[in-house]
């Protein structure tokens, strides 16, 4: 990401954050919060079809701003977006606390934000005494899904891998 031309100890002269969209902030808080959320198209892809046991899956998801207008959407967490695999939160069954307060998702007229990791294969069980084993999936389909954490109504994409 490029860096501001001003030097870090040199403040803003108006006070505002460089990285903070206020114009899309006030818009958003004159949109109904259903057409707000409606704004965003989630989409995800794997590099491959098929994988086998173990084998490390590379994630692809972007969230889009399909509107002309910059739009913020609320949180209900800190937690901006989430991924599970058949329904486990980070391909874990491990118990989650909820990190609390609130977050908003900034986005430009028609932004694009692209987020890449590597997933193991592997889901996380963890026993009632706290041990935890890390387990491939078994052979058939199984089902990798986003969503952005928006209280209702999440926006989401799934896509279907197969273990052979």
């Amino acid at each position: 990401m490029p860096q501001p031309s001003h030097s870090s100890d040199e403040a803003d002269r108006f006070g505002f954050d460089d990285t903070r969209d206020y114009l899309g902030a006030a818009l958003s808080r004159l949109l109904p919060r259903r057409l707000v959320r409606g704004a965003l198209a989630v989409s995800v892809e794997t590099d491959r079809d098929s994988y086998g046991p173990g084998d490390p899956v590379k994630i692809r998801t972007t969230i889009r701003n399909r509107y002309p207008v910059p739009v913020e959407i609320g949180t209900a967490s800190r937690r901006r977006w989430g991924w599970s695999v058949d329904g486990l939160l980070e391909a874990s069954d491990e118990p989650r606390r909820d990190p609390g307060g609130t977050a908003g998702f900034s986005f430009r007229a028609r932004e694009r934000k692209t987020i890449t990791w590597t997933w193991d294969g592997r889901v996380k069980h963890v026993d009632s005494d706290g041990t935890a084993r890390w387990e491939p999936l078994s052979p058939g389909e199984h089902q990798i899904r986003v969503y952005v954490a928006t209280a209702n109504e999440k926006p989401a994409a799934a896509t279907t891998i197969r273990i052979e």
